[in-house]
């Protein structure tokens, strides 16, 4: 162990539970918060729910690496190798670790895009996807290439993973066993689909879409690919069958929805939106569930900031997530858990 994890895992050792739940967010009945301070999201449980993999920026790192934690925050482990950029990390049934670093291509952080434009996401060709074995070697999943392989998640059935790539030449989802081999491409409509998780039974993928119809936005978006990004202000979120079928739309109403999971129960969809944010720059996004029919829309969270990235555990009884409720700057995002009621 380093110096500079020894002394994170001194910090999240010393964090307390404390109770941050907002009027009307009925579903929490006790939160805790396992992170403090810096850029900490896309929190995912290991297959024992005793572990947590995410990706933070924080103290030294200048831009997103992967770390892992016990389900009460202690014992922070860095798990990537601290260079270049990391996102997207999730466990596999025998604990190892699959993520996409550009860490090959350079050390150093990545250019943030030329934000005149709007708000845009980088969908950087030279993200790779990763394992992290157990004897904490760090290889290649995928073959390396210069397209965009990123988002990957496992099924919890643990047999199967699905992914985001470019190697199509648009941003598809693509499923593989869980040994890297059978890929398959599931999407084929001109636009973004990504974000993609299995429902617990694997029978289900959920995802988030953007498929402009428009000539004009047709157009912006090849351009905008063209430049590796992607406008993120409408994402819709949708399902289909694990092998690609029966696709179905969930929301419509043209805002940006992102992060879905599903429910245990595999009749609910839990995702971030900021639909009911009027305001100019729509930053405010809440958490919410829908029912796979796209029928019962509920706001789950009701925070002024940022709420996404939630998972339920295998029972449903505990919810992490992503938020900035509790932040002592702008910009601060913290991992949060919840026991769910």
């Amino acid at each position: 162990m380093t110096l500079l994890v020894f002394l994170f895992t001194i910090i999240i050792s010393t964090t307390y539970s404390q109770e941050d739940i907002f009027p009307n967010e009925d579903h929490f009945e006790k939160i805790t918060q396992l992170t403090f301070g810096g850029e900490n999201a896309e929190a995912y449980f290991s297959f024992d729910e005793k572990k947590i993999v995410f990706q933070s920026t924080r103290d030294s790192f200048k831009c997103d690496q992967i770390f892992s934690m016990d389900i009460d925050g202690n014992n922070l482990e860095l798990v990537s190798n601290g260079f270049g950029r990391t996102t997207c990390a999730y466990y596999f049934p025998n604990e190892e670790i699959i993520f996409s670093s550009t860490h090959h291509k350079s050390i150093d952080c990545p250019k943030l895009p030329d934000f005149s434009q709007g708000y845009v996401w980088p969908i950087n060709p030279n993200y790779d996807i990763f394992i992290k074995d157990k004897d904490g070697n760090i290889k290649f999943f995928l073959e390396e290439n210069n397209f965009y392989d990123a988002e990957a998640t496992v099924s919890p059935t643990g047999d199967k993973i699905i992914f985001t790539s470019t190697r199509d030449g648009d941003l598809n989802l693509y499923s593989m066993n869980i040994d890297g081999k059978n890929l398959k491409q599931l999407t084929n409509e001109i636009g973004y689909d990504g974000g993609a998780f299995f429902s617990f039974d694997g029978n289900k993928i959920v995802y988030r879409a953007y498929h402009p119809k428009e000539e004009n936005e047709l157009k912006k978006y090849k351009e905008l690919l063209q430049k590796n990004l992607v406008k993120p202000s409408i994402m819709e979120i949708w399902i289909m069958d694990a092998d690609g079928s029966n696709k179905q739309q969930l929301t419509n109403n043209k805002k940006a929805n992102f992060a879905p999971f599903f429910h245990p129960n595999g009749k609910q969809i839990i995702f971030s939106s900021n639909v009911n944010d009027t305001t100019k720059y729509a930053r405010n996004f809440d958490l919410y569930m829908i029912d796979i029919d796209g029928n019962n829309l509920e706001q789950i969270t009701f925070n002024e900031t940022f709420d996404s990235f939630p998972m339920f555990t295998q029972d449903g009884k505990k919810l992490i997530f992503a938020s900035n409720r509790n932040a002592k700057i702008k910009g601060e995002t913290n991992i949060f858990i919840v026991d769910w009621k």
